[in-house]
């Protein structure tokens, strides 16, 4: 039975997974609050950028929650979506970074830690929560590397804290604002072309269908 030898993919039907991903918007929108907030007082572009992706991992993820059931061409293209607007925080990152360079005013380093030391308890929690899913279609896999990116940002926001206590300087926080925009695009481009992948699939299926 060649059935038992395939892999079959996980498409997220699953009411575990669907309360698992109701939680995980409600901590990602929370946090987009807290961390936005945190940004705008302290002067750190790398807690903006942080909460920006928090802001977009609440859509996406509802997004994600609305398309499962649905065809494998309505979920890829959810996922492209996704893809697009990860794209497009990394450029707003990027604007808004190249804009406070040219001020050079170092954030305020403790609560840039401290934020971000809440921020990666959030996102630890998420990954946790998600961890059981972590391989599946673009779309499901699309919800766990915004997870897993989020946690690898915070650690880096930490670190920058330190490093501007430590120097005085405005740099690591741009930096790390710089770095995370590069993770944003890497993972835009990763779900693109999974869905990509998924969308010829299911084109070859369709046209093998017709031709019998």
């Amino acid at each position: 039975m060649s059935g038992c030898c395939e892999e079959r993919v996980f498409d997220g039907l699953s009411p575990a997974y669907k309360r698992a991903l109701i939680a995980v918007i409600a901590i990602n929108a929370t946090m987009f609050v807290v961390e936005m907030w945190a940004g705008m007082t302290s002067g750190s572009q790398a807690l903006k950028a942080d909460a920006l992706d928090f802001a977009g991992d609440a859509a996406t993820y509802g997004l994600s929650l609305a398309v499962i059931g649905a065809s494998i061409r309505t979920r890829a293209m959810a996922s492209l979506i996704k893809s697009g607007s990860l794209a497009f925080i990394a450029i707003a990152v990027l604007g808004m970074t190249a804009l406070r360079f040219a001020e050079g005013v170092p954030p305020e380093a403790q609560t840039m830690s401290l934020v971000a030391l809440l921020a990666l308890a959030a996102n630890v929690t998420s990954v946790i929560i998600l961890l059981k899913w972590r391989d599946g279609d673009s779309n499901v896999r699309s919800v766990w590397l915004c997870s897993r990116n989020d946690a690898i940002g915070n650690v880096a926001v930490i670190v920058a804290g330190l490093l501007v206590a430590a120097t005085a300087s405005a740099l690591p926080d741009l930096l790390v604002a710089i770095m995370l925009a590069g993770l944003f695009l890497r993972s835009s481009i990763a779900i693109a072309r999974q869905a990509m992948s998924e969308l010829r699939s299911e084109r070859l299926h369709l046209s093998g269908s017709e031709s019998k």
